[in-house]
This record gives C-alpha cells, structure tokens and sequence, in this order.
C-alpha cells in the first residue's frame, strides 16, 4: 500500500513539474484549432474593465474598497472603482434587480484599431467609453454571448506605488536593530490583470478571441480524450513580455464568469489584505498559495453575491515567440502550494434552473457532449494531492 502511494505520489508529483513542456516547445503538438492566427484584425494591449449589475451598490462598494479599489466617481445607479494603476476604471458596477456579470473589456493602443473593430457586423460605433476621460470605445458581443467592450485612451499617469520592505534574505544581513511590520490594510490593488470566463462552445470562442484580439495561447490544458479544454492566452505584444495569461476560457455546460485577478505589491501585501478582509467578515474563497500556471502568489475572495475574485503577484512575463505548454486538466495542476481546493471553489449551485440550462446548452452545442462533459468531470474530480487524502 505504502509502496503504492509512493509511486502515486511521484507520478503526480512529476506532472506538477513536468506535465507542461516549460517553453521548450517539446511537448505535445499545440491542436491547430488553438494556433494563433496569422493575421488578427487587432492586438490587444490588456485587458481594461469587468462590468458588473448588482442590486444594491454600497454593499458592492464597501467589499471592493476593502478589497482594495478605489473609487474614481459614482451617481444612483453606476459606480467606477479603479487600482493604482492601469487604464482607466477597471472594475464597473451598474444598478441592476438582480446580480449578473455585464462584461468584460480590453485596450488597444491606436485609434486606427478601434476603427477596424468597429467595422466588424454586429459591433457598436465608436462612442466615448463611459468612465474613462478622454476614453473612447466599441461595443460587442462574443459567441458565448458575453458584452465585450474595447477601449483606446490614455492611460493614467499615476505611478504605482512601491513596497519600501527590506528583507533579511542574503547574506549579509541588511536589516539590523529595524523591525517588519506591514500595516494591517486593505492590499494595494494596482491593476486588473486577468479574467477567466467558461463557455460552452469552447472551441468558437477561442478562436474568436484569436483571430479578432490577436490572442496567444500560454497554456493549454487537454482532458482524457487528449483535447483542448481550457486555456490560457496572453495579449501578442511582440517582444515587450505580457502577463502569462489576461484571458483564459474553459469549457463548461453554461457560459458564465469564472473570476477576475488583481494584482498587488507582494505576498506580504496580499497576506495582510486577507487579515484585512477576514476582520470585516468577508468570505474567504481559497488561498494563500502559488498557480503552476504563470506562477502567481493568490488568494482568492467571494464579494456578497458569491463572484470570485482573486488578490495576485509575481505572474510570468512571456514574449510573443514563447511556444504554447500542453498538459492534462487537473485541479492538482492549479497550484505549487496551498491549502487544498475547497470543494465549493469550481463547484455550481444545483439550481433546478441551472440543471436545465445545462441540459439545453449541451443539447443545441455542436461541442459540448454529455461524455466531454464526464470527461471534464472526471478530470477536476480527482485528489489533487494523495498524499493529503480526498477533500
């Protein structure tokens, strides 16, 4: 038994390390329905805004300022909080009866490209974009159905602001006779950096997102039957390094929001954002720990109505010419270290509405079949960790 466990344990020990080729571009061939296209209309620069509808906007507010945002201005129905950097609001909340997500938005740097996105069937002419000054942008919709906004401007000229911590790390000792202490605060949440949205027809939609934003895959994750399910994509700036992944889209029964990132200054910031978070009675999602996947520090929070949202630092920084990794989807391939997955991370509400929905979204996709669905399940469903035991 012991013996087993032991050989168990490395197997899965070695696919945490070694299940994705690292950038050696010796793995697994990347599947051509996940190649980036060759000519996109645009290349996006980041990603701007998520949009939010909420029924009651100070209870939205008094978790986001304790999770760390600002607000830039607000009146009876919309409110735009920001970071400490970045472009523009990148957290929108409208006045709605019921809570829902509303959106998502990237930035392109010219004008010249927003005229081009706005030319395409469907797509909004280009307008202001609202909470942004001197901001303007164009509005439409992606297959899964989700609101996509996308936004030029200029971007704010606050600088971010920088963590004056020493640490006693190297010899020789620099801090002497002086203590450590970070207060006891919200983090500093600087910018948005990603989003993660589940969607149906998974193959549609990336390569919507490809061929229109110019999007790279980072890192894409297979099920059983050695397909595609999931991916991580990261905006196509050429030789200037991008953020590991700013968008990453999963197959699912239901097209919905995953969970949106914000960075901030460092584990201390983040660990001290949660005492924060914790004294103000807010619900703790899942962390602190550090992805296998663009190798960020998290820590992850649920706001009153239940949507994740993630505290992170110290992601990867790839250039355009790093080649796609391929590995198995498996909730062990979320993180290095950390507590283990709670069982309500990933996990739906069973809603009789939920389960139908389901039903249908399955019956009418070309992509998404009742075995791709198991093959799904059975992926996350197994111990990330058998050493600790099923959770």
């Amino acid at each position: 038994m012991a013996a087993r466990l032991n050989q168990k344990v490395e197997r899965v020990m070695e696919g945490m390390v070694f299940g994705a080729s690292e950038g050696r571009g010796d793995g697994p061939a990347l599947d051509p329905r996940m190649q980036p296209s060759a000519d996109p209309l645009v290349k996006v620069w980041d990603i701007a805004s998520v949009e939010f509808g909420r029924p009651d906007l100070d209870k939205a507010l008094a978790f986001l300022f304790d999770f760390g945002l600002s607000l830039d201005h607000r009146d009876q129905d919309t409110a735009f909080l920001s970071g400490r950097s970045g472009y523009g609001p990148c957290y929108i909340v409208r006045r709605t009866d019921k809570p829902c997500f509303l959106g998502i938005g990237f930035v392109v740097q010219t004008l010249e490209e927003l005229e081009r996105v706005a030319k395409l069937p469907g797509s909004s002419p280009i307008e202001p974009a609202y909470g942004w000054d001197a901001g303007k942008q164009v509005r439409l919709v992606d297959p899964a159905g989700f609101n996509v906004r996308v936004v030029q401007g200029p971007r704010s000229e606050s600088p971010a602001p920088r963590r004056s911590l020493v640490q006693n790390l190297e010899m020789p000792r620099t801090r002497v006779n002086t203590m450590q202490r970070p207060p006891l605060a919200s983090a500093n949440v600087l910018r948005l950096g990603h989003a993660v949205l589940s969607v149906v027809d998974f193959y549609k939609s990336v390569r919507w997102y490809m061929d229109i934003f110019g999007f790279l895959p980072s890192d894409v994750q297979t099920i059983g039957d050695g397909e595609p399910a999931l991916v991580f994509m990261r905006c196509d700036r050429g030789h200037t390094p991008a953020d590991h992944h700013t968008l990453v889209l999963v197959q699912n029964v239901v097209n919905q929001y995953g969970h949106s990132a914000y960075e901030c200054l460092d584990l201390d910031d983040i660990a001290m954002g949660q005492e924060h978070l914790l004294s103000k009675g807010w619900k703790h999602a899942w962390g602190i720990g550090r992805h296998l996947l663009g190798s960020q520090i998290f820590d992850y929070w649920r706001d009153p109505w239940g949507d994740k949202v993630e505290h992170f630092a110290d992601s990867d920084m790839l250039t355009a010419d790093h080649p796609a990794d391929i590995s198995p989807l498996t909730t062990g391939g979320l993180y290095q270290w950390g507590p283990p997955v709670p069982s309500d991370f990933e996990a739906p509400k069973l809603t009789p509405a939920f389960l139908w929905k389901a039903i249908l979204n399955v019956r009418r996709s070309d992509e998404m079949t009742f075995p791709r669905m198991q093959r799904l399940l059975k992926a996350i469903g197994g111990s990330p960790r058998p050493w600790l035991g099923k959770h």
